[in-house]
């Protein structure tokens, strides 16, 4: 039997280390082709949420001198959450994985974050976003999901800009010290397919949290919708495990990003900076207006704003860039 072991960018502070992924019978999500055209990126997409996970497989993770040993649950997900205190320098390094299942082993490499020592960490959403996925429109949401390929799915213009912009205040050399984290309320099954759109258009590189893979068609048909908890409670985790930092949100007005950041907001109120949040429609939305004016109110800075121009001068007048 072939196993495929799917792992995805894990973080650390001075005390801990976060590393998670899955393990699949046969192939993961990401195996399947997601650049063709046509029927068959159709097909593949299909694929991608017709997988079997494989649970209480061995999982044992390799870095530098500490190994450690766990499984996978019923869906085939792990997690090590694990004390860590060697030192560490600053950026992005390697770890390994390895599973062993009924005779068959395979070993796959991924990447941690331990960030530098920065002002700022910036969370944003993905769809509708960053990434124009029509969410407040199922059918037209499903057609593009089918239709287009990642070269031929689109990104609001400058946002790129304005993150990596971000992404690099407050250093002279211009690295990307400033973390990023993508949260979002597409499934597991989708981190390829956002990974690659996210190098596709030189965002910037972030550990990416994403919702309960799904494994079936039926669920296919409702990827992104349902509960939007997940996000808050994966937000309020990174903002845990990084207490000292400052953050900016970005999200929009689709579904329920206004109101997770109002939550947000409330039990973090020294920790927000800004929050950022796009309008995907002709008019505002009067709900989400009062939302933002309420965050107002905790002596967070906020700015509904259609163009991500109007975001960048935003950024600049409050001393962000």
């Amino acid at each position: 039997m072939k196993i495929d072991l799917k792992l995805y960018r894990g973080y650390m502070n001075d005390e801990e280390l976060i590393v998670f992924g899955h393990v699949f019978k046969s192939w993961a999500p990401d195996s399947y082709r997601i650049d063709r055209r046509g029927f068959r990126h159709a097909v593949s997409v299909f694929r991608m949420f017709t997988i079997s996970p494989l649970s209480n497989a061995n999982i044992t993770l390799t870095f530098r001198n500490t190994i450690v040993k766990t499984k996978t649950l019923d869906d085939g997900y792990f997690r090590f959450t694990i004390p860590f205190n060697d030192e560490v320098e600053s950026g992005w390094h390697e770890y390994s994985v390895s599973c062993e299942f009924n005779g068959f082993g395979i070993i796959e490499r991924g990447e941690l974050l331990k960030p530098f020592q920065s002002k700022y960490g910036i969370i944003s959403d993905i769809d509708d976003t960053f990434l124009i996925s029509h969410s407040n429109n199922f059918f037209m949401k499903l057609y593009v999901l089918l239709s287009k390929n990642i070269n031929k799915r689109k990104i609001f213009n400058d946002v790129a800009d304005h993150y990596r912009a971000l992404s690099t205040y407050g250093h002279t050399n211009k690295v990307a010290s400033n973390s990023f984290f993508y949260v979002s309320s597409s499934e597991w099954n989708l981190y390829g397919f956002i990974d690659e759109f996210a190098r596709l258009h030189n965002l910037p590189k972030a550990v990416i949290k994403l919702k309960k893979i799904k494994t079936g068609i039926s669920d296919f048909l409702f990827t992104g919708r349902g509960s939007h908890d997940h996000k808050f409670e994966k937000i309020k985790d990174i903002i845990s495990f990084y207490p000292t930092l400052t953050y900016v949100l970005f999200g929009d007005d689709t579904q329920q990003d206004p109101f997770l950041y109002e939550r947000v907001c409330k039990v973090f109120p020294k920790n927000i900076r800004v929050v950022y949040i796009r309008q995907t429609s002709k008019n505002k939305k009067s709900e989400v207006s009062k939302v933002l004016n309420n965050i107002e109110e905790l002596s967070v800075k906020t700015l509904y704003y259609r163009d991500s121009g109007e975001a960048i001068k935003h950024s600049k007048e409050i001393g962000l860039l």
